[in-house]
């Protein structure tokens, strides 16, 4: 692609334009990598440094973040709310893939990475290892929600309808993370389960120990099934939680990294102190 002689920005001016312009239109998605500095010097037939100066300007624009020894990625939060399933899936391009997930049911969690775990299957992506930590509320003991809508009292019977759903998901991931294993298709494929007492507020990722994503769960009340009858409950609404992404770089001058630190220390902490092993 051949810059614009009579333009009278710089070329690497020109540059960032243009790669502004393809993030923004789509043709790079929240999350994806770009192309290597090689590949640009040659698009745009300048010097490297030409480049570096181009990416210098979006990256100060926050469209664009560089990780050592990964590349460039266009910015997770340069559209929010963001899809989890392009940056679950980037993770598995790591040799040693770990994810942390703290929430209500897992639900969430196997929706996000159950075409990730396909594309190991056949072969498209190759992680040597995988670590899935699950930190879920305990719905065998009573909490502010779910809870019955009329009187905000707890009721055992819509904890054991939670605790189901809990139930087919758990399974759902841990059997999916094992079959990897089971095949020979990774060396090593653990998920551990642990269970609390805290409501379940809020929704957390932290993917691969480097970038974390949370969203808040909105208390919702809606009509439920049990024993043939509809019962009005308050419940967490998962599929309402938006997700905000923390993405730190190596230029990062934001509270990304801080956050990412911050929010491992809490899910370790929890995970050693007030939780237990789950049973289903």
């Amino acid at each position: 692609m051949a810059l614009d002689p009579d333009d009278p920005r710089t070329p690497s001016q020109q540059i960032a334009a243009t790669l502004r312009a393809e993030i923004k239109t789509g043709k790079f998605s929240p999350g994806e990598k770009l192309p290597s500095q090689h590949d640009l010097v040659e698009r745009f037939s300048v010097a490297r440094e030409t480049i570096k100066a181009a990416l210098r300007k979006l990256q100060e624009e926050r469209l664009i973040v560089t990780r050592q020894g990964s590349g460039t990625f266009v910015r997770a939060n340069t559209e929010r709310p963001v899809g989890l399933r392009p940056h679950v899936e980037r993770a598995f391009e790591a040799t040693n893939v770990t994810i942390d997930f703290a929430g209500f049911s897992g639900e969430t969690l196997y929706n996000a990475i159950q075409e990730t775990l396909d594309k190991v299957r056949i072969g498209r992506l190759t992680p040597e290892s995988i670590r899935v930590r699950v930190l879920i509320s305990d719905m065998t003991a009573p909490m502010a929600i779910p809870c019955r809508a009329e009187d905000q009292a707890d009721d055992p019977d819509v904890r054991a309808r939670a605790r189901r759903i809990t139930d087919r998901s758990i399974h759902a991931v841990t059997d999916a993370v094992q079959e990897l294993a089971d095949l020979g298709l990774v060396k090593t494929a653990t998920t551990e389960v642990r269970v609390h007492k805290a409501a379940p507020l809020f929704k957390l990722f932290i993917i691969n120990e480097q970038e974390a994503f949370f969203g808040f769960y909105p208390v919702v009340e809606h009509t439920v099934n049990i024993d043939g009858k509809p019962v009005a409950i308050y419940d967490a609404m998962g599929k309402d939680a938006i997700l905000f992404p923390f993405t730190p770089s190596d230029e990062d001058t934001s509270n990304d990294a801080l956050y990412v630190e911050q929010a491992r220390a809490w899910f370790d902490s929890m995970w050693g102190t007030i939780s237990r092993e789950y049973t289903s």
